[in-house]
């Protein structure tokens, strides 16, 4: 493995800026990680060799000129929901395959601005829904650390690169964990924005009240910088927040004295293991060692957040997913009727997962059933904010596991949809409340990482990072590098 792809984005920002690497010798570095490694991982979906290194030269040209900012020539990959108009955006669906976007997402936007340079796209579960990345049409991705596992979901794709060295930081998107978790499972960090923090324009909808986008990377610092680039007020999202950015990484420097975290006890359940108990419970000391205060904090509507999860974003995907029919975009199965046009295109072109959350969430949207289930939920949901509004009345910020396992076994859980489900369970409270989390590595158990969790109040990703950036300082779990593929 080339060294150039074991530093962190931080350091190839100063060794681009004082000119001891190029862009262009960056780039081709991970792109021959790539080619190393892709066939094992499959991370990658569409490898955007070309682009990345017009991108290259391009971010070199502006470091000469004095023009380079904090992405300039940092090579990145973006998860295939974001539509790009240089490569396909297929949300790992048959039912898109090969289509190319005639627009770029907000995202890419501002970080093509930012001059950052695109390695390619990344696989995900069909259309974000899963929690393995196992469910994409185009194969499952393979964790870095044994490739006999998954990577978690629904960024799978995007948390195996970073793991893997084959990109400095990743785009993903977080509906009820598919950030956090899959950074858990691969050994990264992956912070899930407040929702409304990040444009979700361009990105393909799933549930269109709980998506938010965010990013992975191998450090907190990074994801502090990419955090800025990406965040702010976008016209086309009336649900993006009018609020200010900050310069994230500055904030960093973190005292822990004097602050408060908590501990909630419904971050505990049976099956949790064993050795993912002891790694938290050895960084909650930690915490207290660096002088945070510990304080027992209640979130009593825990327990019903996955089956009001299950209901809202099925419910959500149901319309949201209506509009591909194959009439106006995407691949198109033509009958002899036009009920019969759609019946084959949506029956051949989603896969199982898929239409399993679509019949769900059609059923709870179904007259007769709409009160009894859609609008209870909502009224549960908002039980469930008010719950962390009155925790965070108390601490800073709520500490837990990222998931009650490590990376379980490929085709371990696709026969079970329900223990499937549960891999998010600690991870879908904070997409329900629309607050910022962010999955930090803490240890290994069985030789696979251990995520820990940071969530914190509407807008307060500084006080989360922070936090995560002191725990990070004090241990090396963020410098360990998976086995299986060096």
């Amino acid at each position: 493995m080339s060294e150039l792809t074991r530093i962190t984005a931080s350091e190839a920002r100063q060794l681009l800026d004082n000119k001891a690497i190029s862009a262009v010798e960056l780039t081709d570095a991970h792109l021959d990680r790539i080619t190393a490694v892709n066939g094992s991982v499959h991370g990658f979906l569409h490898v955007m060799t070309d682009v990345a290194r017009r991108q290259a030269q391009a971010a070199d040209d502006a470091i000469a000129s004095g023009a380079g900012g904090p992405l300039t020539g940092i090579p990145v990959a973006l998860k295939d929901i974001l539509c790009t108009t240089d490569a396909p955006t297929t949300a790992a669906s048959k039912i898109l395959e090969g289509y190319v976007s005639p627009y770029d997402a907000t995202v890419v936007r501002r970080l093509r601005d930012a001059g950052a340079v695109f390695l390619g796209k990344t696989n995900t579960d069909e259309f974000a829904m899963g929690s393995s990345t196992e469910n994409s049409a185009f194969g499952p991705t393979r964790n870095p650390w044994n490739l006999d596992t998954v990577p978690g979901g629904s960024s799978g794709g995007s948390a195996a690169v970073v793991a893997a060295r084959a990109a400095m930081l990743s785009l993903g998107s977080d509906t009820g964990g598919s950030i956090r978790q899959p950074a858990g499972f691969c050994g990264v960090v992956g912070l899930k924005p407040t929702y409304g923090r990040v444009s979700r324009f361009g990105l393909i909808a799933f549930a269109s009240s709980l998506d938010q986008i965010g990013p992975f990377s191998r450090t907190v610092a990074d994801a502090a910088t990419f955090l800025t680039a990406i965040s702010g007020k976008d016209p086309a999202d009336s649900t993006s927040i009018d609020t200010e950015v900050p310069d994230f990484a500055a904030d960093l420097p973190y005292d822990l004295k004097g602050r408060r975290i908590g501990i909630a006890r419904e971050y505990t359940v049976d099956g949790m293991e064993r050795g993912v108990s002891e790694a938290v419970e050895t960084a909650i000391k930690t915490l207290g060692d660096l002088g945070a205060e510990l304080v027992d904090v209640s979130l009593p509507h825990t327990e019903y957040a996955l089956a009001t999860y299950y209901i809202t974003a099925p419910a959500e995907a149901s319309a949201n997913l209506a509009r591909f029919d194959g009439i106006k975009y995407g691949n198109r199965r033509e009958e002899a009727t036009l009920q019969d046009t759609y019946l084959r295109t949506r029956g051949e072109g989603f896969g199982a997962e898929v239409k399993r959350r679509i019949m769900l969430g059609t059923y709870a949207l179904s007259s007769g059933y709409y009160d009894a289930y859609y609008v209870k939920s909502q009224k549960v949901r908002t039980l469930i904010k008010q719950d962390f509004d009155k925790a965070f009345e108390q601490v800073d910020a709520i500490v837990a596991p990222t998931s009650p396992t490590v990376a379980f076994g490929i085709g371990a859980r696709m026969d079970d949809p329900y223990q499937m489900y549960l891999a998010d369970v600690f991870t879908i409270p904070a997409n329900m409340a629309g607050i910022p989390g962010i999955s930090v590595p803490c240890g290994l158990s069985n030789g696979l990482p251990v995520g820990l969790q940071f969530l914190g109040k509407a807008f307060d990703e500084r006080s989360i990072l922070a936090i995560a950036h002191a725990y990070e300082q004090a241990s090396d779990w963020h410098t360990r590098e998976p086995a299986a593929i060096n």
